[in-house]
């Protein structure tokens, strides 16, 4: 059966506008670090941001933990939004890396769209429920997403996606469960570089993908 639901195949070039979304998100969260005016829940009176103590959607709350005005969440929510657009437009063209269209890579791209889209929303005041939700998504994604990939022989990307999702899972399970919270902020910062980079390398393979699909349509004209 045909399906058509699924988008064009875009020009390579608009692959690299997730890239840039990817690092503007980078340097936006640097810059919202460093405005953070102090306090977390391990130590409510501490100066500044800690990498080991604060968790990075403190930084999107419009007051700090130590209940001063937070001018970081300006940094902070645009840089959320920056890389949730960037990342909904590497997945809504990402069918186009596969050659066989089938159920599951439908199952892939509708999920992983709502996972995104609904992550924006962090910054609503529903944190709880906005991340089991956009959790419960992106599981369903990143799963479909690793039956295409080994279908199509990217075991590479893979491995490192089956990585990816297993510190998540642990990430979310002391989240849930509170056991080793202490460790928690550190590890969902791994968890989120982790991500960035397979994103990236994920965008990239998409990239030199088309790249030489072009090339030889040129070679052959």
């Amino acid at each position: 059966m045909k399906i058509d639901i699924l988008p064009v195949v875009p020009k390579p070039s608009v692959l690299l506008l997730p890239l840039v979304g990817m690092g503007i998100f980078v340097v936006l969260y640097v810059l919202a670090a460093i405005n953070y005016p102090g306090g977390s829940w391990m130590v409510l009176d501490q100066e500044g941001f800690s990498f080991w103590n604060n968790y990075l959607c403190d930084l999107l709350d419009l007051y700090a933990i130590n209940g001063d005005l937070n001018p970081a969440r300006f940094f902070a929510r645009g840089s959320l939004a920056v890389l949730c657009v960037s990342l909904i437009l590497l997945w809504y063209y990402l069918p186009g890396l596969f050659s066989n269209k089938s159920t599951n890579l439908i199952v892939m791209w509708l999920a992983g769209i709502l996972a995104l889209a609904i992550t924006m929303s962090l910054t609503s005041g529903t944190h709880d429920i906005t991340v089991r939700i956009a959790g419960f998504f992106g599981v369903i994604a990143f799963i479909s997403c690793f039956v295409e990939l080994y279908k199509a022989k990217y075991f590479s990307l893979l491995i490192l996606g089956i990585i990816c999702l297993l510190i998540f899972l642990g990430n979310y399970y002391i989240y849930e469960t509170g056991a080793m919270i202490r460790s928690l902020p550190v590890i969902q910062k791994v968890t989120f570089i982790c991500y960035i980079l397979w994103f990236a390398f994920l965008d990239i393979s998409y990239y030199k993908f088309l790249k030489l699909k072009q090339d030889k349509i040129k070679v052959n004209h």
